[in-house]
C-alpha cells in the first residue's frame, strides 16, 4: 500500500488512564514492525502541533479514551462522522486545541485526511497518576490487534518485532 497511516496516541501519561492512547503507542512499537508509510505517533497533548501529521496522512486511526455511559474498559470503535457529539478528549486547557478542533482545521483547509477512525477506551481513573489501571492495562493489546487487523486488511504487510 502507498497510502500514508498515520497513528495516533493521544492522552496525557500523568493523569491515569487518559494516557491510554500513548500506552498503545508504546506497545505497538516493542510488539510489531511497520511498513515505512505507518507512523506511530505519541501524540500526547501536542494540540495544535497534530496538524501537519493529518494533513501528511491519508488515513488516521486516533487512540483515547471517551466519556461515556458505558462501563470502564469497554472500547468504542467511531469513524469521523460517528464521533460528532461525543466527549472524546479535546484539549488539557481553555487555551490548548483538541484533535476534534484540529481535525476541522485541517478541514477548511482543504487538507483532511481521507479516512479518520477513533478507536477509544472508556476510562476508569483520570486522576493524578503514571500508571493505568488493571481494567485499561488489559485493553492495551486489544487495541493493538484490532489496529494491526484494520492494517492487514488494508494490505499493508505488520510484522512482530
Amino acid at each position: 500500500m502507498t497510502k500514508n497511516v498515520a497513528i495516533l496516541g493521544i492522552g496525557n501519561l500523568l493523569m491515569g488512564d487518559e494516557g491510554f492512547g500513548v500506552h498503545v503507542i508504546k506497545h505497538l512499537e516493542k510488539t510489531y514492525a511497520f511498513p515505512e508509510n505507518v507512523h506511530l505517533h505519541d501524540a500526547g497533548t501536542a494540540g495544535i502541533y497534530l496538524g501537519p501529521i493529518l494533513e501528511d496522512s491519508d488515513w488516521v486511526m486516533v487512540v483515547d479514551v471517551i466519556k461515556s455511559d458505558n462501563p470502564p474498559g469497554t472500547l468504542e470503535y467511531l469513524d469521523n462522522r460517528a464521533i460528532s457529539g461525543k466527549n472524546i478528549h479535546t484539549s488539557m486547557s481553555p487555551h490548548q486545541l483538541g484533535i476534534l478542533e484540529i481535525i476541522d482545521i485541517c478541514r477548511l483547509r482543504g487538507n483532511e485526511p481521507e479516512t479518520i477512525d477513533f478507536l477509544c477506551a472508556v476510562p476508569e481513573d483520570i486522576s493524578l497518576g503514571l500508571e493505568l489501571t488493571e481494567t485499561l492495562q488489559q485493553r492495551v493489546a486489544e487495541i493493538g490487534t484490532e489496529i494491526t487487523n484494520r492494517l492487514d486488511r488494508a494490505g499493508y504487510t505488520i510484522a512482530h518485532a
